[in-house]
């Protein structure tokens, strides 16, 4: 890892440092706390949203770990660690996990050596680079992880960032074909499925300020980023409603935030 300090810009709001804000962390500036309240303002849920996805975070990979037996993690987009991070929750299934995380914002590359603790029988790694380098990803993932073993890929909150429906495609196409049977994706995605324009107006105060624009999708679009992969149940829903851990109550509204799992054939 480089031995200069990473540029930090405190000036432009940054997507990783925001939805830091909005989860009850300490790593975030004025200029991510004014977007993130402005968007919070048109749209409250936003907050619940953000905790809803470090939740099914956590579920899906239980599940890969757990109930799959997937042993190898690339978690692309990784944001800033907090609570229950992927290798914290991969290697309590089994310490002998071995997790890659991916990322290109400055201050998670300053904050990279929290996220390198690991377990003593396993393994984690950090590669500071961009979703639209998948062949960069992939090289330097292999230093970490055996491509001729089933591998989870986690892209979550991050192809939003991506405007071009094919070049979302493209860099999956990419990922998947660089993994053998048996490996899996999990994905989120934001969609106005369920708030129609309270979303999009949440998403126009984001792009207006945030320093990177994100795209809302129909849950039609996110679907056709997963052709030629095995759905699993219960296949493309809100984030309250993917395998929701029981409670008295039953699971939360729904929100504009949908994710899915599915399996390489």
């Amino acid at each position: 890892m480089d031995a200069d300090p990473p540029k930090i810009d405190t000036t432009v709001a940054h997507p990783a440092r925001i939805w830091n804000y909005w989860l009850g962390g300490k790593d975030h500036y004025p200029v991510d706390r004014q977007v993130g309240d402005e968007t919070t303002r048109v749209y409250p849920e936003i907050v619940e949203l953000a905790r809803h996805q470090r939740a099914f975070l956590g579920r899906a990979v239980r599940f890969m770990a757990g109930e799959i037996g997937i042993r190898q993690f690339l978690d692309i987009g990784a944001g800033l660690p907090t609570v229950d991070n992927t290798h914290e929750v991969a290697q309590r299934v089994d310490p002998s996990c071995r997790i890659v995380y991916v990322d290109n914002d400055p201050l998670v590359l300053a904050h990279a050596q929290a996220l390198l603790t690991s377990t003593p029988e396993g393994r984690t790694d950090y590669i500071d680079a961009d979703l639209r380098d998948p062949d960069r990803i992939l090289a330097e993932a292999a230093r970490t992880l055996d491509f001729t073993r089933p591998i989870a890929i986690t892209m979550l909150g991050i192809l939003i960032f991506i405007q071009d429906d094919e070049e979302v495609r493209s860099i999956i196409r990419r990922l998947v074909g660089a993994l053998p049977s048996g490996s899996h994706v999990a994905i989120t995605h934001t969609t106005n499925a369920v708030h129609g324009e309270r979303t999009d107006d949440a998403v126009r105060v984001w792009n207006e300020g945030g320093s990177v624009p994100m795209v809302v999708r129909s849950p039609e679009t996110i679907l056709s980023f997963l052709d030629g992969l095995e759905l699993l149940d219960p296949g493309l829903v809100s984030l309250t409603r993917w395998r929701p851990e029981a409670t008295p109550f039953g699971p939360p509204p729904e929100v504009d935030e949908f994710c899915a799992v599915a399996r390489k054939p």
